[in-house]
């Protein structure tokens, strides 16, 4: 393997880059698997809106499910899958929240409906109609007419899943598929490079 090859946040980034560049429909879509306080799993799709050398980045209301499982458990998964490209990424790691300055500043390049969304919405809340969330809405546009300064929720921010294996799979014939594990001990430590059987 070259030396790019041995860093898979790089190999992360290329494989990225090659699946925006053949136009995959929602490229940063990744599944996030987390567990509550009493070990039940859950799954569900976000978007990565980074990644670098600290890991994987993602944004969410700190009230949700998710962040509910992840402040019992940080452990979690991601899963990124490109069929058209015969190709998947898995992340083993620990999720931490974001400081609101960095958050604060992804939060300024959302839309103003997507940062007026964030306002207005209580993820993973029971609500009783479709009206309430209009109706919430309403009086956030009220409130912030004539501006485009909506500041960050205090209940809204990213997530950092700083990894500590990162497997790549690509699909070859008669199921014969290449799997190439990264993995370490602690952040900082050098990635073990190791070929899976499929």
């Amino acid at each position: 393997m070259t030396s790019r090859q041995l860093d898979p946040l790089v190999r992360f980034q290329e494989w990225l880059d090659a699946v925006v560049a053949a136009a995959v429909p929602e490229p940063t879509a990744m599944v996030l698997a987390t567990t509550d306080a009493a070990g039940r799993p859950s799954a569900r799709a976000v978007l990565l809106k980074g990644v670098d050398q600290r890991g994987f980045r993602f944004f969410t209301n700190y009230a949700s499910a998710k962040a509910a499982d992840l402040a019992a458990n940080p452990a979690c998964a991601l899963a990124f899958v490109w069929p058209t490209l015969a190709r998947q990424v898995r992340v083993g790691g620990h999720a931490q929240r974001i400081s609101p300055e960095e958050s604060g500043v992804y939060f300024a390049t959302r839309s103003r409906g997507s940062r007026l969304g964030a306002w207005a919405s209580r993820q993973s809340q029971v609500i009783t109609s479709r009206q309430v969330l209009e109706d919430r809405l309403a009086e956030l546009e009220d409130r912030f007419a004539g501006t485009d300064d909506i500041p960050l929720p205090p209940f809204w921010g990213g997530y950092l899943v700083v990894p500590d294996s990162i497997e790549f799979w690509e699909g070859r014939p008669d199921r014969l598929h290449d799997r190439h594990r990264y993995r370490r001990s602690a952040p900082g430590e050098p990635w073990v490079v190791e070929r899976l059987s499929p």
